[in-house]
């Protein structure tokens, strides 16, 4: 087995720089030139060329109703304009947070096409816009009735939330999505746990069954209208169907079929532990390495919540493996873990694995327990894929799993750079990787690692001319 090259920081001198940096320059060895042709580039998967027609025309509907519901004597009447408004505002607000609710949903064909990062992320977009909608909405409805009944907007108020059906609990409901979509901007999201975040966002769900009540009851463009009636209510229910049945069903059965328990808890690093998980017929999860997993841990301080954490080796017979590092209460508490401990599950999900890759080599970049998934994406490559691997930590005990990297890339005949020391000492900017990997434009670059981290190294790849679809990082972040 061939050892792998390894430039490693000593950390006693400052400025502290990896051994052997930079590393000579001049062609790249044998083990570094492009193995054989380059694979064809994956094409857009027919399924999200659908969905996305399905929604737009979702859309074109939506605003149809809304504007069909108005009349030209409506219109001109005392606040007609503002009421106009507020109904077709309304009818956006609501199909905006059924598409927000739809992309967190976790449904299998859409998860594998597009990976959840990316669905969180138009999640996070979609969603704020559902919210400024509805308090237009509130506003605008409140103007144009307080001005048909030629009253003040702050008299309005008590009547419409007391004599029309459903406008209390819709209220309710605006205010409950108000805050859990407060509480999900970064800023707020990074004065919180977890755990609270996650507790408060479960209101999302109460407060759109609280608010589709008054839609159908006081809705202008379904009092009288069975089928457009007959139509949102179709759109909604199925919307809850798809909750339940990929993130309460699925996983249930999934769980309960595989009976995953906790094999044994082991140090991997400073406040950093492995936990090795058994279960049956593992060989029939559709895993693959780089994907992750919403662990539930069936302790009584623990079963109530959900954390993503990666697949840290690729899935063995009856085994599974991640590697968590002390970040909260949550990570803290699974070091001590019992043997034997119950663990439901949701996932896999994540498209960075190996199936993402568009030529021959690759380069695999991690950062803190970023490192985890590149451990597994790493035993899922191709045996004739050339590797080269770039790890990063605060000093080499911070990187889990270093054994098992020199091991594996050794055995590959690639290189690896376990880059440690101050970041203002050992920058990754593209210099750095270009002397680092001299062909780095010709490979795929994976990278994990903390979200400054993954920027930093996604902008510096790309000014070393790697080819945008050739990068590939994954959020896992919720």
């Amino acid at each position: 087995m061939t050892t792998p090259r390894i430039s490693q920081s000593p950390p006693p001198e400052p400025p502290v720089r990896p051994r052997n940096w930079p590393p000579p320059s001049g062609p790249p060895s044998s083990h570094t030139r492009r193995a054989g042709r380059r694979l064809p580039a994956r094409r857009r998967p027919l399924v999200v060329d659908a969905l996305a027609a399905a929604t737009g025309l979702g859309l074109g509907i939506s605003l149809a109703l809304g504007v069909g519901a108005q009349t030209i004597s409506a219109l001109q009447a005392p606040g007609g304009v503002a009421t106009a408004l507020g109904r077709i505002t309304g009818m956006l607000s609501g199909y905006a947070m059924v598409i927000t609710v739809l992309l967190s949903a976790r449904i299998p064909p859409l998860e594998r096409a597009l990976g959840q990062d990316r669905l969180i992320v138009w999640h996070r977009r979609l969603g704020p816009w559902g919210l400024y909608l509805l308090p237009a909405h509130a506003v605008l409805i409140t103007v144009g009735y307080a001005r048909a009944a030629q009253t003040g907007i702050l008299a309005e108020v008590g009547p419409l939330l007391w004599t029309y059906s459903g406008i209390l609990s819709a209220t309710v409901g605006s205010a409950l999505l108000l805050a859990a979509g407060v509480t999900s901007y970064r800023r707020a999201r990074s004065r919180m746990k977890y755990e609270t975040w996650w507790a408060v966002h479960l209101y999302t769900y109460l407060g759109l069954g609280l608010s589709f009540v008054h839609q159908i009851d006081t809705g202008a463009p379904f009092v009288g209208h069975p089928v457009a009636t007959a139509w949102w209510t179709s759109l909604w229910v199925g919307a809850l169907i798809a909750v339940l049945a990929f993130r309460v069903g699925l996983p249930l059965w999934r769980s309960a079929r595989h009976d995953l328990r906790v094999a044994q808890v082991s140090p991997a690093g400073p406040n950093t532990w492995s936990i090795m998980l058994s279960g049956r017929h593992l060989e029939r999860l559709p895993t693959a390495g780089g994907q992750f997993m919403m662990w539930r841990f069936l302790r009584r301080e623990l079963w109530w919540q959900a954390h993503p954490y990666s697949l840290s080796a690729a899935p063995r017979t009856g085994h599974l493996r991640i590697t968590v590092k002390e970040l909260g209460d949550h990570s803290t508490a699974l070091s001590r873990l019992a043997p034997g401990t119950r663990v439901a599950f949701e996932g896999p999900y994540g498209v960075f694995t190996a199936d993402a890759r568009q030529s021959r080599n690759v380069l695999l970049v991690g950062a803190g327990v970023g490192t985890t998934p590149i451990r597994a994406l790493l035993d899922d490559l191709p045996g004739d894929t050339h590797v080269v691997v770039l790890l990063r930590g605060r000093h080499s005990e911070d990187i889990a799993h270093l054994d098992e990297f020199e091991r594996l890339v050794g055995k590959r005949h690639g290189l690896l750079h376990a880059l440690t020391g101050p970041r203002e000492a050992v920058p990754l900017d593209a210099p750095a990787l270009h002397t680092l990997v001299p062909d780095i434009a010709e490979r795929d670059v994976f990278i994990c690692g903390p979200d400054e981290f993954t920027r930093t190294v996604v902008a510096a790849a790309r000014d070393s001319g790697v080819p945008a679809r050739h990068i590939h990082h994954e959020d896992f972040a919720f």
